[in-house]
């Protein structure tokens, strides 16, 4: 796949070198070296515990790291807070829904624009000429990734009553309107069936062509990840064991074992069953 238009391939978007991360005597990342460029929608894969939200988390400042740093955009971010990471330009959806009930989709979405928003007690005093401007620019944003997200029929709908496949719809809609330059997405079609996969994942790559973000995807359905991802990277307990294109990457011997099991990829490699 090829970067959207105006995008400079190769340009260096994240760099990450020799993360470290420990949970008390649990070594959760082992040196971890990984990079991603512009315009990529880059795979980040692997078993269950094999470290994958824990990278997200370094990446994103929730985790610091116990040694390597974390480089985005060229600025060395290691281990500043989210909330300075996310007004660099990065947004995030989580492997679980972290929508508010009780609030309507248009109102969950509109939340997103919180990094864009900029009180002030001066605005207020004179809400007429400039926070009443602000808030219809930010319901303008909402509304454009309403109709990019296929959600016209269900804004006003609170949001705890609508399926969860449109749910994870609501969700990568809230990231996108913070207008990010990079989405990391944590498994964003857990939960779902082959019709909302492919309708996430079509939602995926039109973010990457038409919006111009650099996507980084934690996902375990592999046929998307076939499909849609530039590179990816395979971890497991830790550490990566496989990098690269995305089909050549996962027939390796030690990733098939790594979800498999080693007699289970044994009777793969003799053409078994």
């Amino acid at each position: 796949m090829k970067p959207a238009a105006g995008m400079a391939p190769g340009e260096r978007i994240l760099e990450c070198r020799g993360i470290e991360r420990s949970f008390g005597g649990l070594k959760a990342l082992k040196g971890v070296d990984l990079h991603v460029d512009r315009g990529e929608i880059f795979g980040l894969v692997g078993p269950n515990g094999s470290g994958k939200t824990t990278m997200v988390n370094v990446i994103t400042g929730f985790y610091p790291p116990n040694a390597g740093n974390v480089q985005l955009f060229g600025q060395d971010i290691t281990a500043i807070k989210p909330n300075r990471v996310a007004g660099l330009g990065v947004a995030r959806t989580f492997q679980n829904l972290a929508l508010f009930r009780g609030m309507s989709v248009l109102d969950n979405i509109l939340l997103g624009r919180h990094v864009r928003m900029r009180p002030s007690a001066l605005a207020s005093l004179f809400y007429w000429v400039w926070a009443a401007r602000e808030e219809v620019e930010h319901r303008r944003a909402a509304e454009d990734v309403i109709d990019f997200m296929q959600l016209q029929d269900i804004r006003d709908e609170p949001v705890e009553t609508i399926p969860m496949g449109l749910q994870k719809r609501v969700e990568l809609a809230r990231a996108l309107v913070a207008e990010p330059r990079f989405l990391i997405l944590d498994e964003p079609m857990a939960g779902m069936n082959q019709e909302e996969k492919e309708y996430i994942a079509r939602f995926i790559l039109d973010a990457r062509e038409e919006r111009g973000v650099t996507i980084l995807l934690i996902e375990h359905h592999m046929d998307v990840v076939t499909a849609i991802c530039d590179r990816i990277v395979v971890l497991s307990y830790g550490e990566i064991i496989a990098e690269g294109e995305p089909n050549q990457a996962i027939a390796k011997p030690e990733v098939i074992s790594a979800y498999l099991g080693k007699r289970a990829a044994a009777r793969v490699a003799a053409g078994g069953h």
